[in-house]
């Protein structure tokens, strides 16, 4: 389960004799009902287990070192936007509020991108109201360049204080071929109980756990990766991926302290990014906040670079 496979199976019968159907993909389920398959279109493959002829696990998918897309901050932050996206969206002129309870800036911010269709004092008072609605700090996406040239000056005369976010990026094939231990790593297109109890941004909060959920879910094709604790408990390791056309998102790579220094995040990411070049992706963009020097020199020696800084800039309380 969660292992890349090869199958064979009956897929129907013709004048008395078998025609077989051959699938390559991520064993994604196998119980009474079937064994279902995600091969490299997306599509899964569902078929009943005594049609089941032949099976095994596979190599990751051969990743090739193909040029990734020239970087373009912007375009990148909106493809960023859509692979976690907020519970609540609403558009104000170009820019966007975003809204998920609370759980991570990146989903409880107002993405400042473009002219937000009103003189900027006013942009900022009506973000400000809309997250105090909410009961949340009102937080503002800014990124030079793309947003607006004078909003750093409107926010330094409001007192906002700041916290820089790195982009950074990578090319996907080095990526996929990438260290060892590949074959404890599983991955599912949900995350599961004992996924989330290794995931560290969730408290007891009912509403932020259903937020959680929602944000981590969605996106255009979400992928969850854990490597299972022999035990059967909290999984050693986890790590999340969002692939949207070029772009494979990398985010929630967590490893027990226990368990570091094992390469087991490498094995992750090496997992994760093989099935994002099965599905046509040819670069990496992860995000880490600029004082997690830890995860910034891990992603160093992945072959990470910074494409560009923005800030989330917290306003003040009106």
């Amino acid at each position: 389960m969660g292992r890349r496979v090869s199958v064979r199976r009956v897929s129907e019968v013709v004048d008395g004799r078998p025609v077989f159907r051959d699938a390559v993909g991520v064993l994604a389920s196998w119980d009474e009902t079937g064994l279902t398959v995600i091969p490299r279109s997306g599509d899964p493959v569902t078929f009943r287990a005594d049609r089941l002829v032949a099976g095994k696990t596979v190599p990751l998918f051969p990743a090739r070192t193909v040029a990734p897309p020239a970087v373009d901050p912007v375009a990148l932050q909106r493809t960023a936007g859509r692979g976690w996206p907020a519970v609540e969206q609403e558009p104000m002129g170009a820019w966007t509020l975003r809204a998920s309870a609370g759980f991570t800036r990146r989903a409880n911010s107002v993405q400042a991108l473009g002219d937000p269709g009103r003189p900027l004092p006013q942009a900022l008072a009506e973000v400000t109201d809309w997250y105090a609605a909410r009961s949340l700090p009102a937080y503002v996406e800014v990124i030079s360049p793309g947003s607006p040239a004078d909003l750093t000056a409107e926010l330094d005369h409001l007192g906002a204080g700041y916290a820089p976010t790195l982009v950074r990026t990578a090319p996907l094939g080095p990526l996929a071929r990438l260290g060892s231990g590949h074959e404890r790593v599983r991955l599912s297109r949900t995350a599961d109980a004992r996924w989330m109890s290794r995931y560290r941004r969730v408290g007891d909060d009912p509403a932020v756990e259903r937020a959680a959920a929602s944000v981590l879910h969605g996106g255009p094709s979400v992928w969850f990766a854990t490597v299972p604790d022999p035990g059967g408990g909290t999984p050693v390791a986890i790590g999340r991926l969002a692939v949207d056309g070029p772009w494979a998102c990398f985010g929630a790579i967590e490893v027990d302290p226990y368990a570091r220094r094992a390469g087991l995040a490498t094995a992750v990411m090496a997992v994760l990014a093989a099935r994002a070049a099965e599905e046509g992706a040819t670069a990496a963009y992860l995000q880490v906040e600029a004082e997690n020097t830890g995860a910034i020199a891990l992603y160093d020696r992945l072959g990470f670079t910074t494409s560009h800084t923005y800030h989330y800039a917290r306003l003040p309380q009106r």
